[in-house]
């Protein structure tokens, strides 16, 4: 017991179930990169305290520089009293230099404000991952949208066909979405770069060691202010979890619209093999596998935020046990989300788009508001047209014919501003080309978000 760092008070043995259910180092092993970065800047900050000389110092860091050889090289040895990765790290330096100088690493410091430190390390560099593959897959969205420019197909609300849009308006849509997504990582990333090692466990830092140098070594931004507030602050995790599972949403109803446009009933797309797969029983499928899991794997994503959530709500104030919860969580949305974001990117980049499918989809009564527009460009109150062009659609429904099958006579009917000229109205390229200002579907204004869009992604 008196080898575990905390075992001087103890005499009994802890029991083999507790260990077990206690120990943490299967999953955060993942942060020893993180923690001997956070280690070397604080021996360096020993130092600059007075706390150790410089040839312990050098002594420290040479050690840290061995033990991280050992984990990049796969040759540490994880033993059971490794509980966490900062036992395991600190257990492996005193191996190589000795307990007397390894043991004063620890000199002010917990493993509550060094895990802290770690955790906003690592996720540091899972902000600019995600960002990156992020970036990615609008990058692709650009291509396809100048690609199928001149593709034109219906636009849905309540899954009902509404308007013709242009198949570049419905791929920069989603693309829109996933830039709201970065710019919330970068907006977290700015809270997540302070740095909380030297707050101890909870009280702060008995010993002269400048935070500030501590910080500018590990390139933080700052420091935080409270040292109860370093040790306990979990608020970024929770940040990380709801960008990541609003992003995923995103991903998931972009992944939803393929999954219907590549059935067989609409057929406006079609999955590339690669990121397709068949069934055992039925030889004729070709399923959308990879979409469906990106829309599966989101409630995973979203699971970890409500669950990290009940975590914080219950806890009382500064460092807890429970803490140890976040870890397995960002880790997987991590994992999870980037998965995601590599499987949409290749659907994407590989999508075959059938332009005859998707005019195929496109009918008269979508123009119903074009109608509405056109006797409103006559100089009649929207309410008045709006009102008239529904009684065109209900005139031609009781006539069982398309809309622009009724009879300008009939059509008089319901007012005679209707004239020949509006066979003109029946033009889909026409109805998308009106939408010119700024967001519309017009050739101009999706030409227009293209451009924005790599400008944003070159800035």
């Amino acid at each position: 017991e008196s080898q575990k760092l905390w075992g001087g008070r103890f005499t009994g043995e802890t029991s083999e179930v507790m260990a077990k259910f206690n120990n943490s180092i299967d999953f955060d092993q993942r942060l020893w990169k993180e923690d001997i970065e956070g280690s070397k800047a604080y021996a360096k900050a020993l130092h600059g305290a007075g706390i150790i000389s410089k040839e312990e110092e050098t002594t420290i860091l040479n050690g840290l520089e061995a033990v991280e050889s050992q984990w990049a090289s796969g040759t540490l040895v994880i033993t059971p009293q490794d509980e966490d990765v900062h036992s395991a790290n600190e257990r492996c330096l005193k191996v190589i230099i000795g307990s007397e100088i390894g043991g004063k690493l620890h000199t002010g410091r917990s493993r509550n404000d060094q895990v802290a430190t770690d955790m906003r390390l690592w996720l540091r560099k899972s902000i600019v991952e995600i960002t990156c593959l992020i970036k990615r897959f609008i990058a692709a969205s650009c291509a396809r949208a100048e690609k199928e420019i001149h593709v034109l197909m219906p636009g849905y609300t309540h899954m009902q066909r509404a308007q013709p849009i242009r198949f570049s308006h419905w791929v920069l849509s989603h693309a829109w979405f996933l830039k709201q997504d970065v710019e919330r990582l970068e907006d977290l990333s700015r809270r997540v770069n302070v740095c909380p090692l030297g707050s101890g466990a909870i009280a702060g830092n008995p010993f002269p060691v400048n935070r500030e140098t501590i910080a500018a070594d590990l390139m933080f931004e700052g420091v935080t202010q409270n040292s109860l507030t370093g040790v306990s602050d979990r608020d970024f995790v929770a940040e990380f979890l709801f960008v990541c599972s609003l992003t995923a949403v995103h991903l998931s109803k972009w992944a939803e619209d393929l999954i219907i446009y590549s059935s067989t009933e609409f057929g406006y797309v079609t999955i590339d093999d690669a990121f397709s797969t068949g069934s055992s029983l039925m030889p004729q499928k070709k399923n959308p596998d990879g979409l469906e899991l990106i829309r599966g794997k989101t409630g995973r994503i979203s699971g970890h935020l409500v669950g990290f959530l009940m975590v914080l709500k219950g806890l009382p104030s500064t460092y807890n046990k429970d803490f140890q919860e976040d870890k397995e969580a960002i880790f997987d949305a991590h994992d999870t989300l980037t998965a995601l974001l590599k499987i949409a990117t290749g659907n994407l980049e590989t999508l075959e788009v059938h332009e005859s499918a998707c005019a195929s989809g496109l009918s008269p009564e979508m123009l119903a508001t074009d109608v509405a527009y056109y006797l409103v460009r006559k100089g009649m109150p929207f309410r008045d047209a709006h009102c008239a062009a529904g009684k065109l659609v209900a005139l031609a429904e009781r006539n069982n014919v398309p809309m622009h099958e009724v009879s300008i006579q009939e059509a008089k009917s319901i007012t005679n501003i209707f004239d020949e000229d509006l066979a003109d109205v029946w033009n889909y390229e026409h109805a998308v080309e009106q939408y010119s200002a700024t967001g519309g579907t017009s050739k101009k204004t999706v030409e227009a978000q293209i451009q924005a869009l790599r400008k944003w992604l070159s800035s």
